[in-house]
């Protein structure tokens, strides 16, 4: 005979991230509009930002229609007020933040000697200073809970070199050394921290040309990514997530 289920089963139909408070950056569009999205429906509460009005407006609409707690707000996550400001008026508006999706990011490609020393700061503050700008905000109240989980998207850009993507590379290299070692600084306190790096997606992200969209991953893929991260074990600690399309270009 089959064994009668004596446990609570409303619990297994609780949504995977009920009760967790998800702060996105970069989710008006994209990767990180994906991101939102997906962690809406596995129950989560979203903070999104962006730099673009009419952008972040249509990506809170869409969330919206999930029916999760929603939380939107215009800020640069380049500018340490601009940070301090996201992460208060979030927890105060959806609680304590446990997830924190670092997405904000940019692309500027071209010979390093031909890039001036603007384009520089742009890339370097937008792909990696920002990550730690928001962690150093966020990580405190995580450390006082002994609890939370932190992905970076960074790229196989991190990874790899390629001609044209020196200030690119050099952030996303930047980004893999800050995020293994936050994982290592933040572990004992229950921690995690992670990165997903991705290869070619399917966006308006500022690329090295047109893309073939049978070669290259959806928005949607990288979000399910950041979802096995998210829904692993309290045992174990995803590091690492290379993401290739399936088609090489």
């Amino acid at each position: 005979m089959p064994r009668k289920n004596t446990g609570n089963t409303a619990a297994f139909r609780r949504p995977a991230l009920s009760g967790e408070v998800a702060l996105v950056t970069g989710a008006s569009r994209g990767i990180g509009r994906a991101i939102a999205l997906r962690l809406a429906a596995l129950g989560a509460s979203i903070a999104i930002c962006g730099r673009d009005v009419r952008a972040l407006a249509s990506a809170e609409s869409e969330i919206k229609k999930s029916g999760a707690l929603l939380y939107a707000q215009i800020a640069d996550v380049t500018r340490s007020a601009d940070v301090t400001s996201l992460v208060a008026k979030t927890q105060n508006a959806l609680g304590p933040i446990s997830i924190l999706v670092n997405n904000a990011g940019i692309g500027l490609f071209g010979p390093a000697h031909e890039k001036t020393e603007a384009d520089w700061d742009r890339v370097l503050d937008s792909n990696l200073k920002s990550v730690f700008l928001v962690s150093r905000e966020v990580v405190p109240s995580m450390i006082r809970r002994r609890k939370g989980d932190i992905i970076n998207i960074s790229s196989l850009a991190g990874r790899n070199a390629f001609a044209g993507g020196a200030l690119y590379c050099a952030s996303k290299w930047g980004l893999q050394g800050l995020s293994a070692c936050m994982a290592e600084d933040l572990r004992e306190f229950g921690i995690r921290v992670g990165v997903v790096c991705p290869g070619s997606v399917a966006t308006d992200f500022s690329g090295r040309g047109p893309k073939d969209p049978t070669k290259v991953l959806l928005p949607e893929d990288v979000a399910h990514a950041v979802a096995m991260i998210l829904t692993q074990g309290p045992q174990s600690f995803l590091s690492e997530v290379q993401l290739r399309p399936l088609r090489k270009a």
